[in-house]
């Protein structure tokens, strides 16, 4: 991978939803907002949206459990996936904007 795939690499959503699907204990975060979420999300999904990312821990309780957070893009996804690392959590991946994802919303 040459510096300017490296520099504009995005992640695979739909890779990184299976891997969710196919990892124990895992999480899928959606950052968006909550008009954004209840107008179609990846199913399984928990909302927490960027402004209020503190409340993940409403939901997650174990600072080892596999994050996989996603947003529209990918921008506001990278936001959170840098605060939940600075929250504490260890397992954390920015999989990108739902706007790539070839699955089934659920609305």
């Amino acid at each position: 991978m040459g510096i300017f795939d490296a520099l504009f690499h995005r992640p695979d959503i739909n890779a990184a939803v299976d891997e969710y699907r196919n990892t124990p204990g895992a999480y899928l975060i959606d950052v968006r907002t909550g008009p954004e979420y209840e107008a179609g999300h990846i199913e399984g999904s928990i909302n927490v949206p960027l402004h209020s990312v503190h409340f993940i821990v409403n939901h997650v309780h174990d600072i080892d459990a596999p994050l996989y957070v996603y947003c529209q893009s990918g921008a506001r996804s990278g936001q959170a996936t840098s605060m939940f690392k600075e929250m504490g959590f260890k397992n954390v991946k920015n999989i990108g904007g739902v706007n790539r994802y070839k699955g089934k919303l659920v609305r």
